[in-house]
C-alpha cells in the first residue's frame, strides 16, 4: 500500500494506492483545506486511522522547492521534512517532491482520454519534455530523455521574470510594478494573475465594468472562475479581453520552456485552470504565442502540446516516484 500526497497552499490531498503488476489503483483519497491545519504531520494521523491504512511506502508532492529533504511551502506557513514525516509513518525512507515534479512522475501513468491537444506536433516526436501549470501558483519540471526513459526533475520557473511581448502587456507590467515591485510569471498565470489582468483593464479604462458585473466580482470568493466562466460564455468584453491576454501570455511562457529544455518530446499544460478553459486554450491564441520565437517556430511546430485533464495526475506521480525508486534500487543490486 502507498501513501501518496499534494500539498499546495489551498488543499492537502491524501491517497492510498494498491500495487498489482505495476499499475496502481487508488484505494481511497480525502482532501483537506490546508489553512485549517498546522501541517502535514497534524493531517497524516487522522487520514491513516480514519481510513484504516497501512502504509508500505510514502511519497508527497509539495508546491515548494526541495532542498535536503525539506520544504517550505509556497503561500502556506508549513515547513515539511522527509526524515519527521518518515519516523512518523515508520518507514526508512518517505520520498518528498516539488509538486510539479511528481507532475510529471504521472505523466506515464495517464491515459489517452486525459489529454486534451492543443497541437498534435510531429508523428515521431521523441526527446525532453516539460510540464508548466498554473493553478494557485505557477509550477514547472523537466524531464529529461536518455534515449530509454525520462526522468523528471523540478524547477522554480515560475517564478522567472515575466516579459512582456506588446504594448498592452508592457502596461500590464508597469500596472504590476507599481504594487509588487518585481513581477515574476506567476503574477499573471495563475488564477490570482487572472484577476491582476482583469483589474488591470478596468483601472487604466482598457474597458468597461458594468455595474452587475463589479458586484458580482466583488462579492465572489474567488473572482478569477467567474471571470474564465463569463469569458467562455460570451458575456462579457472586459472578461473575454482577461481571458484572452491570459492564454496568450501562458503561450508565450510555454514556448519560452520549451526552448529552454529543448522539448522535442512535447509540452504538458497542467492544473485545473487550463482544463476549465480548454475551448480558449484551443482557439489559436494559445499557439500563436508558443510559436512565435523567430528563427526557432518550425521546432516548436513539431513539439505536441497537450492539456492534461486529469487532475489526479500529481498524486499519481507521487506514488509512481515510490514504483520508480522500487525499481531502481532493485535494477541497481542485480548489478552488483
Amino acid at each position: 500500500m502507498i501513501l501518496a500526497g499534494e500539498i499546495g497552499a489551498t488543499r492537502t490531498r491524501l491517497a492510498a494506492f494498491e500495487t498489482e503488476a505495476n499499475r496502481l489503483q487508488c484505494v481511497v483519497e480525502k482532501t483537506y483545506k490546508s489553512q485549517e491545519h498546522s501541517g502535514l504531520a497534524e493531517i497524516l494521523p487522522q487520514f491513516t486511522r480514519t481510513e484504516g491504512i497501512p502504509v508500505h511506502s510514502a511519497c508527497f508532492g509539495v508546491a515548494g522547492p526541495v532542498r535536503a529533504g525539506r520544504s517550505k511551502i509556497s503561500n502556506l506557513p508549513w515547513t515539511i521534512d522527509a526524515k519527521e514525516l518518515a519516523s512518523q509513518l515508520k518507514l526508512p525512507t518517505v520520498g518528498l517532491l516539488n509538486d510539479l515534479e511528481a507532475y510529471a512522475y504521472g505523466i506515464d501513468a495517464l491515459e489517452s482520454k486525459d489529454f486534451i491537444t492543443i497541437s498534435p506536433g510531429s508523428e515521431d516526436a521523441e526527446g525532453n519534455r516539460a510540464v508548466i501549470s498554473a493553478k494557485t501558483g505557477l509550477g514547472m519540471a523537466g524531464l529529461f530523455w536518455d534515449g530509454f526513459r525520462h526522468h523528471p526533475f523540478a524547477c522554480e520557473g515560475g517564478h522567472a521574470d515575466f516579459a512582456p511581448r506588446d504594448a498592452i502587456q508592457t502596461e500590464l507590467l508597469a500596472y504590476l510594478q507599481k504594487e509588487y515591485g518585481r513581477v515574476s510569471c506567476e503574477r499573471i498565470l495563475s488564477g490570482p494573475g487572472i484577476r491582476h489582468i482583469y483589474d488591470f483593464l478596468r483601472d487604466t479604462k482598457k474597458d468597461e465594468e458594468p455595474a452587475d458585473l463589479r458586484a458580482q466580482v466583488n462579492t465572489a470568493a474567488d473572482p478569477s472562475p467567474l471571470i474564465s466562466r463569463l469569458a467562455l460564455e460570451g458575456k462579457s468584453p472586459i472578461c473575454e479581453k482577461a481571458l484572452a491576454i491570459f492564454v496568450s501570455v501562458f503561450g508565450a511562457e510555454a514556448g519560452n520552456c520549451a526552448l529552454r529544455y529543448m522539448t522535442t518530446g512535447g509540452i504538458y499544460i497542467g492544473g485545473v485552470i487550463a482544463a476549465k478553459i480548454a475551448p480558449k486554450m484551443q482557439d489559436g491564441t494559445f499557439m500563436q504565442a508558443f510559436l512565435d520565437k523567430g528563427r526557432m517556430e518550425s521546432i516548436l511546430k513539431d513539439m505536441p502540446v497537450q492539456i492534461i485533464a486529469n487532475d489526479d495526475a500529481g498524486l499519481i506521480g507521487a506514488a509512481r516516484y515510490t514504483l520508480v525508486q522500487k525499481a531502481f534500487k532493485g535494477s541497481s543490486r542485480a548489478a552488483d
